[in-house]
C-alpha cells in the first residue's frame, strides 16, 4: 500500500471532518425529518409502539449502519475509494461470472432510489411552513429548491462541502439540542435501548413488523456513505460518524419522549394533520429558525446521493456497463467529478417524483424499497470480498448471515410499499438493470467476434507504405485507437483502414491501448517499438477513476521518447524537416455499426440493436477519449457476427 494511498484514506483533520459532515451524512442526517412520522403515520400513538420503533432505530443504526457499513464495508477499499462498484471491481478477480449481477442491479438501485432522496428530505422541511399557514402549496418551492440544487452541482464537491460543511454542523448540533430537552423531561424513554423492546414490537404486534418499512429510513443513506468514501477518506468518515449518530440518537429518543406524553392521541390532535413529531418537539418561538435550518439541511441531504451517483456512473462506464457520457472534473481535488447528463436526467426524476406524490407523508411509502435491494446486493459481493481477503471463513458465514437475515426481513417489510408508490422506484430500476446489462452482454458479444492478427505479418508491408512515394502523404504520424489486449496482435479492421480503404501513407504508424485496471488511480504506460522508426505501440493501464485524457497523455508519452532519443518526431518534408518543425499527428477511430449481413440468435440480435440505440445517445469515442477534434478521423465498419449461410446462386449460360 503506496503511501499516498494510505494518507488518503487514513489521514483525520478538522476541515476533512467538517467536508465529510457537508458530502456523506446528508441523507441519514435528515431521517429524523421523517421517520418517527411515518412510523406512527395517522393512527393512535401507542407507547409500546413508540419504545419499539425507537428501539429498532436504534439499533438499526447500530448494526446496519455503524458495523456493517463505518466498520466492515469501509474496509472494503479499492486504493481509497468505494462504492458497489469499486467492491465489484475488487471481487471479481474471483472470476465468478454471476457476480457482475449484484453488482448491476445494486448500483441500478442506488441510482433509482438516488430520485427519491431529493424530494423527500426537501419536501418534508418545507412542509414545516405549515406550521404558520396551512394551507401553503409547497410543491412549485420544493421543485424551485431542487432546480437550484442542481444547478450548483457544476462547482464541485470541493466547493459544496465548504458551504454544506457548516451547516450540517449547525444541523446536528440542532438534533442533539432538540431531543435533549425533550429527553430529559421523560427519561423513561431510554428504556428502548434494551433491544426487548424491538424484539417485542415484531414478535407481537401483528402490524409491528411492517414498521420496519419506516424504521429502514433511518439508514438509506448508509450505502451512499460508502460510495463517497473516495471524497472524504476512510478514518474522516469513522470519526465523524460518532458524534453523527450521537446527534441522530438524542434526537429519536427526544421525539419518542414527547410522543409516549401523549400516548392515546394522534398528530392531527397534538398539532395539526401537516406537523410531523420533528417540528412538535420545538419551541414555537424557534420554529421559523429551525424550518429554515431544516430546509437548508435537507438540501444538503440531496447530496450525497448526487455526488454518489456521478461516481457510480463514471465507474460503469470504465467497466463497460454504462454508454459513453460525458464527465467534467470541476476540482482538482481527487475524486470529484461532475456528469451533466446524470445531472439534469437525476433532475428530471425528482421532480416527476414531487408532481406525482406531492406530499413528503406519500414519498415515505414509496421510499426504501430499491435501496434494501442494493444493500442486499452490496452483503452478497462484501461476502465474496472477505472469503478473498482470507478472513476467518465461519466468521464470515456467521456475519453475512446475520445480515442477510436482518435485510431480507427489511426488504419483506418494504415490500409492503410497493403498491403505495414503490414500484416507482423499482420500475426505474429495472430501465437501469436493463440499460447495464444489455451494455455489458454487447460488450462481450463484440469482443467475442472481434478479429485480430498478427502485426508481424503486417509491418515489413507498413514500413514499405511509408516510404512509398506514389501514394499521398496522409500524416505524418498516424495513431489509432487499438482494443487488442496483446502488444503483437491489432484489429483486421485496422489494417483493412490502413491498406485498403484509402491507404494511408504516415511516415510513424501507432497504435495506442487503454486497459481500464482495478485500482483506482493508477496511470501508467508501456511503450513497444515493433519496427524502428516505423510503428510503435503505446499502452496505457489507467484506473477506472481516471479521466481518459489520451490526447494529453499520449503528447506526454511523445515528449518522453523524444528527451531518451527513441523517436524522432520532426517532419519528414524536406522544407520542414531542414527548419526542425514538428510533424502532424492524426487520429483515426473506427466505429462499428450492424451490419445486416448477419444471421444472429434472436437474442443477440435484440441485444446488438439496443446496444445500437443506445450508442446514439453516447458521446463518441474522440469526445470520450479527450481527443481534438480538429485531428481526428471516424471510420465506420460493419459489425459482421455470424455471416449469412452461402446463397444457393447458381450460373447459366
Amino acid at each position: 500500500m503506496s503511501t499516498t494511498h494510505t494518507d488518503h484514506i487514513n489521514k483525520v483533520s478538522l476541515g476533512g471532518l467538517i467536508v465529510t459532515l457537508g458530502i456523506i451524512y446528508g441523507d441519514i442526517g435528515t431521517s429524523p425529518l421523517y421517520v418517527m412520522n411515518a412510523i406512527i403515520g395517522n393512527e393512535a400513538i401507542q407507547t409500546d409502539i413508540i419504545l419499539g420503533g425507537i428501539s429498532c432505530i436504534f439499533w438499526t443504526l447500530t448494526l446496519q449502519t455503524t458495523i456493517k457499513y463505518v466498520f466492515l464495508t469501509l474496509n472494503a477499499d479499492n486504493k481509497g475509494e468505494g462504492g458497489i462498484f469499486a467492491l465489484y471491481a475488487l471481487v471479481r478477480r474471483f472470476k465468478i461470472k454471476w457476480l457482475i449481477a449484484p453488482a448491476i442491479i445494486g448500483g441500478s438501485a442506488l441510482l433509482a432510489d438516488g430520485i427519491i432522496t431529493p424530494p423527500i428530505s426537501i419536501a418534508s422541511a418545507v412542509e414545516g411552513l405549515r406550521a404558520f399557514k396551512p394551507e401553503i402549496n409547497t410543491v412549485p418551492i420544493v421543485i424551485g429548491i431542487l432546480i437550484g440544487l442542481f444547478s450548483i452541482q457544476q462547482f464541485g464537491t470541493k466547493f459544496l462541502g465548504r458551504f454544506f460543511g457548516p451547516m450540517m454542523l449547525t444541523w446536528f448540533l440542532m438534533l442533539g439540542v432538540l431531543g435533549f430537552m425533550q429527553l430529559v423531561t421523560n427519561v423513561s424513554v431510554l428504556k428502548a435501548f434494551n433491544p426487548y423492546y424491538a424484539i417485542h414490537l415484531l414478535s407481537i404486534h401483528h402490524e409491528g413488523f411492517f414498521v420496519l418499512g419506516a424504521v429502514f429510513l433511518c439508514t438509506t443513506g448508509a450505502e451512499a456513505l460508502y460510495s463517497d468514501m473516495g471524497h472524504c477518506g476512510r478514518n474522516n468518515i469513522r470519526v465523524s460518524w460518532i458524534f453523527v449518530k450521537s446527534m441522530l440518537v438524542l434526537n429519536y429518543f427526544g421525539q419518542g419522549a414527547f410522543l409516549i406524553k401523549h400516548s392515546g392521541q394522534t398528530l392531527a390532535e397534538i398539532g395539526g394533520a401537516s406537523i410531523n413529531p420533528f417540528y412538535l418537539i420545538m419551541p414555537e418561538k424557534f420554529l421559523p429558525v429551525g424550518i429554515v435550518i431544516a430546509t437548508v439541511s435537507a438540501v444538503i441531504a440531496s447530496q450525497a446521493l448526487i455526488s454518489g451517483a456521478y461516481t457510480l456512473i463514471n465507474e460503469a462506464m470504465r467497466l463497460n456497463l454504462w454508454p459513453k457520457a460525458l464527465v467534467k472534473y470541476p476540482t482538482e481535488l481527487r475524486g470529484q467529478l461532475y456528469i451533466p447528463s446524470i445531472n439534469w436526467l437525476l433532475l428530471a426524476g425528482c421532480i416527476m417524483i414531487v408532481l406525482k406524490f406531492r406530499e413528503s407523508s406519500n414519498m415515505d411509502a414509496a421510499y426504501g424499497l430499491s435501496i434494501i435491494v442494493c444493500m442486499l446486493m452490496t452483503t452478497l459481493l462484501l461476502f465474496h470480498y472477505m472469503w478473498m481477503k482470507k478472513y476467518n471463513h465461519f466468521l464470515a458465514i456467521m456475519v453475512i448471515s446475520v445480515y442477510m437475515l436482518i435485510e431480507l426481513s427489511f426488504l419483506y417489510a418494504n415490500l409492503a410499499k410497493f403498491m403505495h408508490g414503490g414500484y416507482v422506484t423499482l420500475f426505474i430500476a429495472s430501465i437501469l438493470i436493463s440499460i447495464m446489462a444489455v451494455w455489458h452482454a454487447a460488450k462481450k458479444i463484440g469482443s467475442r467476434y472481434t478479429e485480430f492478427v498478427k502485426v508481424d505479418k503486417y509491418k515489413h508491408v507498413l514500413a514499405e507504405l511509408s516510404r512509398d512515394l506514389t501514394i499521398p502523404k496522409y500524416a505524418t504520424h498516424l495513431v489509432y485507437l487499438t482494443s487488442a489486449g496483446h502488444y503483437d496482435e491489432i484489429e483486421s479492421k485496422v489494417i483493412y483502414s490502413i491498406l485498403q480503404k484509402r491507404p494511408k501513407r504516415a511516415d510513424l504508424y501507432w497504435f495506442v491501448h487503454v486497459d481500464v485496471v482495478d485500482e483506482p488511480y493508477r496511470m501508467e504506460y508501456r511503450v513497444h517499438e515493433i519496427m524502428k522508426d516505423d510503428v510503435i505501440r503505446v499502452d496505457f493501464k489507467l484506473g477506472f477513476r481516471v479521466a481518459p485524457k489520451i490526447n494529453l497523455m499520449f503528447r506526454k508519452v511523445v515528449q518522453d521518447l523524444v528527451k531518451a532519443n527513441e523517436v524522432d518526431i520532426t517532419s519528414r518534408y524536406e522544407s520542414l524537416n531542414r527548419n526542425n518543425v514538428i510533424g502532424d499527428f492524426k487520429f483515426v477511430l473506427t466505429e462499428k455499426f450492424l451490419s445486416y449481413d448477419n444471421d444472429l440468435p434472436w437474442k443477440e440480435r435484440i441485444i446488438l440493436d439496443i446496444y445500437f440505440f443506445l450508442r446514439k445517445f453516447s458521446v463518441g469515442e474522440s469526445r470520450a477519449f479527450g481527443l481534438d477534434s480538429s485531428s481526428v478521423k471516424i471510420e465506420k465498419f460493419p459489425l459482421v457476427l455470424t455471416p449469412t449461410r452461402d446463397f444457393p446462386l447458381k450460373r447459366i449460360d
